[in-house]
């Protein structure tokens, strides 16, 4: 295998772990939408500041 060769497989693991990482945090701080019924009671009517 040739140096250019391993030096992208390399690059691309690195790459591939850091959007595996971002991927992952984001869909932590993230709910389904499905599950926030709860919104309409958490917001009062009328409070528009």
């Amino acid at each position: 295998m040739s140096k250019s060769k391993k030096i992208f497989l390399v690059v691309a693991a690195v790459f591939m772990v850091i959007m595996i990482i971002i991927g992952w945090d984001i869909s932590r701080r993230t709910t389904f939408p499905g599950s926030k019924s709860h919104l309409r009671n958490e917001v009062a009517p009328g409070d528009n500041k």
